[in-house]
């Protein structure tokens, strides 16, 4: 005797939403699915009410949206280097549900092509030489950065001197002259370094021994 035919799953559309002109918002028993374009609507016969094949909507989602998102990260990260979190907002921004962007975070990082640590050396060493570690700690956790990466980067990229000579170049931008210096100009001087998270006793020694060298 023959065993019945197994029956297919089904899922039933429940809203086609338009997003723009051309890309709609597609809701698989009532819960967001993924964004299609007009033409892979009509590919699918995805439209309001309509049911949907458990292996057409398979075939969909690592077809069109695994590949789309895939793509659409590398495109992101040709056009500047990004963080996990940044790359994260991006594709989410893009209407792309959660299992979809991970699955192109994991694509990317396979290739190396995203990488936190890398990211947070080439930051400080970018911008060391006119910022505190503290400002560009705060930056780096803005964009998502992992404390232990950040604190790894920071070892690879500090020297000791490393924060004395950002002040130095900063009191040279503001074109300070210490050789005669004013008093209501020092404690400024004091009070903007300090406020960009310089440690006082590092600003102290900087104009110390500019002081003594002159």
């Amino acid at each position: 005797m023959e065993e019945p035919l197994k029956r297919k799953l089904k899922v039933k559309v429940t809203k086609v939403e338009p997003v723009t002109k051309t890309k709609y918002k597609v809701f698989l028993d009532d819960q967001f699915a993924f964004v299609l374009y007009k033409g892979e609507l009509s590919q699918y016969g995805i439209r309001d009410g309509a049911e949907l094949e458990e292996e057409t909507r398979q075939k969909i989602w690592d077809e069109v949206i695994v590949k789309r998102a895939r793509a659409r990260a590398m495109h992101l990260l040709e056009d500047m280097d990004r963080t996990e979190a940044a790359l994260r907002e991006k594709l989410k921004q893009g209407l792309y549900p959660e299992a979809a962007i991970e699955s192109a975070v994991q694509y990317v990082k396979s290739f190396h092509y995203i990488d936190d640590l890398r990211y947070a050396e080439r930051f400080i060493e970018s911008r060391k030489s006119v910022k505190s570690r503290k400002e560009i700690y705060a930056l780096l956790r803005g964009k998502g950065v992992a404390i232990d990466k950040i604190e790894t980067a920071f070892e690879e990229c500090y020297q000791d001197d490393s924060e004395k000579a950002a002040i130095q170049q900063l009191i040279q931008k503001k074109r300070v002259n210490l050789s005669q210096p004013n008093p209501a100009e020092i404690q400024k001087l004091y009070g903007y370094l300090s406020r960009k998270g310089f440690r006082y006793e590092d600003i102290r020694q900087v104009i110390q021994n500019h002081n003594e060298k002159a």
